[in-house]
């Protein structure tokens, strides 16, 4: 019974990360070195990856009536379950780095998106870039353009400034050449003022 309760116990740990996570990834690390395992599990809590070597069985239980139960098949012979939340190729895409270094560990399966993939297609999805170099990628697109645009407008305002002192003082004359047109409503005042003067001769005509 102990033993059971334990296994329980185990079962509703994974559950529970699995409720949260965006994508699993199944590897073998049989062989891994304590160094490298050690190098691996860093690289993968860094990355927000949960990584933890389970029973098949444990697993199994586990992803039952869940999202990640089409993994159940390729629960045979050692696994270690890697765990993503926010970014879903974050697991595959460090673990695939470290594959030259390790060679001895091996991908097994994945469910990523909701998708089965076998070994060589969580290897694929691993060369996807995650969402931050996307965001990266992204926003250099966007200030490319102006940078160009900077540069432009620089060097028109160097050549500008390279013809001398002329170019200044012509486009400090121009607002006064235009002033006159700002006086000339003041010229017609006068016109507006004839019709009072008509009562005037009016007068003079009746004496």
């Amino acid at each position: 019974m102990p033993n059971l309760e334990q296994k329980q116990v185990v079962i509703n740990e994974v559950k529970e990360k699995l409720e949260k996570a965006s994508s699993i990834v199944l590897v073998n690390a049989r062989g891994l070195t304590v160094e490298q395992d050690t190098i691996l599990r860093r690289k993968l809590r860094e990355g927000g990856v949960d990584y933890k070597v389970y029973k098949n069985s444990i697993i199994e239980y586990a992803v039952t009536d869940t999202e990640f139960a089409e993994i159940k098949p390729h629960l045979v012979g050692p696994s270690a379950l890697a765990i993503s939340y926010d970014d879903a190729t974050a697991a595959a895409r460090i673990i695939s780095k470290e594959l030259k270094a390790m060679p001895v560990l091996k991908f097994k399966a994945g469910v990523i998106g909701n998708v089965l993939y076998d070994d060589k297609g969580v290897v694929a999805i691993a060369n996807i870039p995650s969402r931050e170099e996307l965001l990266s990628r992204l926003l250099g697109s966007f200030k490319s353009p102006l940078s160009s645009f900077a540069r432009l407008v620089n060097e028109i305002a160097k050549s500008k400034g390279g013809d001398g002192a002329e170019t200044p003082a012509a486009e400090a004359e121009a607002p006064v050449a235009e002033a006159p047109a700002a006086e000339a409503p003041a010229a017609e005042e006068p016109a507006t003022e004839a019709p009072a003067e008509e009562p005037a001769a009016e007068e003079a005509a009746a004496e």
